[in-house]
Order: structure tokens, then sequence, then C-alpha cells
């Protein structure tokens, strides 16, 4: 199951690359998007969703949607819409891998098992309250960097000037920050006191928000030294992770909503609990469609992370700078995970971006 999950996760990737379109796309389609059916593998678009040939680019958004049900058709219950939601994705997960290791063992039977192997770098262990909770697997493809995991996303609303006020009136809980005396989310001085923004700041009176990746030119005591989650798409790692797979502050990335189809290029902006993984800014989950409450948003799975270690500069980048890097990144990418999981065809067409900032 652990070959299969990988192997999944890396067919995933591909196949999404063509399909996937950021919340803030324009709404016409790309048009190299026409190329997916040609360049991926029909293996790797069968899942049984009812038609033993169901194509993965023409699954709905919503799973429970039907455009055959009549328009006044009443809608299931939230809680029918979960359990439909946990049974198709885990029926999508198992076959869809179960079709690719079927199309790779006829691709080439010797190598198949050997390239599977090679996809696990480690697990990394979430715990909470000291406890472990469950493994999240990390994986790679041989001679690349990159590296991808799958979790859920909790959001991080640091660098965001509003993110939080003394009074817990912020956009995020004030606990997240931090206690006096032991403050992780707030800019501090020498006497590790928080600042508090002036007149002439984005919000008088609220915290100034730091974020791990910032620009070395602005005081320390400037919001806008940080990286604003509520306007930049970024995703945060646990630093001894980050260290051991040489990922920086900085660094690119992209991100897919394995439920809707949404991506997302990003960028490695904060750090976080060294137990945790999986977490993102207010923007990206925008782009994702995912709630982006700081406070009560976010999903505990089926989003796809793909990290560019030593691909960043250590600073902070604009939305277009963001979305071209990882465009190019991307692309460069998609011809190893070709090589492995669709058998050496040519590489799908990069995903759209992010076009504008929130």
């Amino acid at each position: 199951m652990r070959f299969r999950s990988f192997v999944f996760a890396a067919g995933l990737v591909l196949c999404m690359v063509g399909v996937a379109k950021s919340t803030q796309v324009p709404s016409a389609e790309n048009p190299a998007l026409s190329n997916i059916n040609r360049d991926c593998p029909v293996q790797l678009k069968k899942v049984a969703a009812g038609s033993a040939g169901s194509d993965l680019s023409q699954l709905p958004a919503n799973p429970h949607s039907d455009s055959s049900s009549p328009e006044n058709e009443p809608s299931p219950p939230p809680s029918l819409h979960v359990d439909l939601d946990l049974v198709l994705l885990q029926q999508k997960r198992t076959e869809l891998a179960q079709c690719i290791l079927s199309a790779e063992a006829q691709e080439s039977p010797e190598r198949a098992q050997g390239d599977c192997s090679e996809l696990l770098l480690l697990n990394f262990e979430m715990r909470h309250n000291g406890e472990v909770e469950r493994d999240i697997p990390i994986g790679h493809l041989p001679g690349t960097s990159a590296f991808f995991y799958e979790s859920g996303m909790t959001i991080d609303a640091d660098g965001a000037p509003n993110a939080y006020h003394p009074d817990n009136s912020g956009i995020d809980d004030l606990e997240n920050a931090g206690a006096p005396g032991h403050w992780e989310g707030l800019a501090k001085d020498a006497q590790g006191e928080p600042f508090i923004q002036g007149p002439n700041d984005p919000f008088p009176g609220y915290y100034v928000s730091e974020t791990a990746l910032a620009d070395r030119s602005k005081p320390v005591n400037d919001p806008t030294r940080y990286v604003d989650a509520s306007k930049i798409p970024f995703v945060v790692l646990p630093g001894g992770l980050a260290r051991q797979l040489g990922a920086r502050v900085g660094d690119f990335a992209i991100v897919f909503n394995e439920r809707n189809g949404k991506s997302s290029y990003a960028i490695f902006g904060d750090v976080g609990p060294y137990d945790r993984i999986g977490e993102g800014s207010v923007a990206l989950a925008e782009n994702l469609g995912i709630r982006s409450d700081a406070r009560n948003g976010g999903t505990w799975r089926g989003v796809l992370y793909l990290v560019f270690p030593g691909s960043g500069e250590g600073r902070p980048r604009t939305i277009e700078e963001i979305n071209d890097q990882g465009q190019k990144l991307l692309g460069a990418w998609e011809t190893g995970i070709s090589e492995i999981v669709c058998g050496g065809t040519k590489p799908l067409p990069s995903a759209q971006g992010n076009q504008s900032a929130n």
C-alpha cells in the first residue's frame, strides 16, 4: 500500500497538472489542456466510478454532482455529503493506484517495483500533545530534489497585518502566535516584547505579525517586511524537515486540492511546529477553494503538496514571480514524473497559477 500511495500521488500530480486551475484564473480554458488525453496514458485516467472507462479529466469537481439529475432535485444532507466524500475519495485513490501500477507493469515489468520503492524518502510523524497521531509519507522522484506529500491544510494568517490583536480580535486566534515571553508569530524587540502597529501602519493597534521569509532590507517592526498571508499563497514546513530535505524559505511549490481539481503555485513562506505538516496561507486556501478562515477553516485531507528545494533566493516574491517560477519548475518536473508514471510520454502542459493578488 505504501508503494501504491506514492505511485498514485505521482500519477495524480501528472494528470492534475493539465486540468487543475486556480480560483483566480480567468474562466477561459487553456488551449494546451486539450493535449491531456494524448499525453497521459489511458490507464491513469480510468477510475471505477460507475463505469470502468471513466475519464479522470471528466470527473465532476463535486463527486456528488450529476449533470443528468433534475435541477430541482433536493441535495443530500451535509452528513451524507461527508460520507460520500470518504467513500468516493477512497475508491478513487485505490482503483487509480491499481491502474497506475498495472500500466507501469505493462510498460516495463522489470523496473516497476524498483521505481516505486525509490519514491519514499521518509515517514513524517504527526504528533498531538506529544503522541504520534499518524505518519505522513514524504516522497520524491529519483533524479530530482522535488518532494511531495499528501495531508490536510490548516490555515496560517502569519504575516497579515491584521492577523493578531492584543484583545484577540484579529483574523487569527492570539494563541497561535504564542504567549507572553514565548511569542512565535509576532515581531519582537530586544526584550522580547511584541511590536504594535502605529498610526501610519496598515492596522494601527494590531501586533506586527512576522514570517520566517522576510524582506531583510526593512526594519523588524515594519509590517511590510513580512509575507502577507492574506495576499501571498505560501506553504508552511517544519524547520527540521525542511533542512533535512534541503528546502529553504523562499523556495517554490505547487499545491493541489484533490477534491475539486484546483491548484495554486506557492512559495515556502513560514516555518511551523516541528511535529506538524500540512499548513498554508489564507491566500493559498482561497486559491484552492478551501475555507480560508484562520480560526475555523482548513481541511483535514485531500491536499497534495509539491515542493522544489533550492529553487528560491530566500526573499519574498510577487504573485507574478511565484506563478512564473512555479510554472517553469513544474514543467521540468513533469518530464521526470512522466518517465516513471507515463512510461516516457511527453510532459503535459503546465498548470495555470493565480493571476492576481487577493
